[in-house]
């Protein structure tokens, strides 16, 4: 997944969101929503040199898992037995073979920076997610479609900066909570749409923390909160 096609579902996620175009840069987007979430690291693979990702940037030496994959069809990784005589000659040898694959990418397309990426399609810089469609930026999610900075999130789709719930729908910065949608700053709820700065409530709409509101007066609101949110 190139630059240009993270930016159009970028923008897909703000239009659906926000009914607004994205503002931001690949960069900005990083650091306004994404700053705080662990994601691949840029590291450089042992064998070609190249630029690759990594989960973790403990180890010292490095493979893509492509060409790990490549060496394995064209040497293979088994080693000839040789005489050894105590256990630092052991971890010599093994010192050798020894490196920590990277961008390990399964039955997925169009995956680029990533790393541990199972069953998905159009992801961008994001670990540890499986059964996605057009991520940015997420770390450990699942069964979600057009999300941005999300975290350890499942079965949500068109969310940015949604961490620790499912079931999420057109929302902004949601915590711990299940059933929200069209909903912006949501923590510990459950069953809420259209809500704005909401918290420990369930089954409720056009609420803005926590005071009930007419659906007109809640528009109107919502509108100042946008502008708000994209300003800053």
């Amino acid at each position: 997944m190139n630059s240009k096609e993270a930016l159009k579902v970028a923008n897909q996620i703000f239009q659906s969101i926000f009914n607004k175009n994205n503002p931001y840069n690949l960069d900005e987007l990083l650091k306004k929503y994404a700053f705080d979430i662990k994601l691949p690291h840029k590291v450089v693979d042992s064998f070609t040199g190249k630029i690759t990702w990594a989960e973790s940037i403990n180890p010292t030496k490095f493979i893509s898992q492509n060409n790990m994959e490549l060496y394995d069809k064209q040497h293979g990784w088994m080693l000839k037995k040789k005489e050894v005589s105590s256990l630092d000659d052991v971890l010599k040898v093994w010192k050798k073979i020894n490196y920590t694959t990277t961008e390990r990418i399964y039955d997925s397309e169009n995956v680029s920076k990533s790393d541990t990426i199972y069953r998905s399609e159009n992801v961008y810089r994001s670990l540890d997610c499986r059964e996605c469609k057009n991520v940015l930026f997420c770390d450990g999610c699942g069964s979600s479609e057009f999300i941005l900075g999300c975290q350890r999130t499942g079965g949500s789709n068109f969310c940015i900066r949604v961490d620790d719930s499912g079931g999420c729908i057109n929302s902004y910065n949601v915590i711990c909570s299940a059933k929200i949608s069209n909903s912006f700053f949501i923590q510990d709820c459950k069953n809420l749409d259209e809500c704005i700065f909401c918290s420990h409530i369930s089954d409720k709409k056009y609420c803005i923390s926590n005071m009930q509101f007419e659906k007109e007066e809640y528009y109107e609101i919502k509108k100042e909160i946008v502008n708000w949110i994209l300003s800053n």
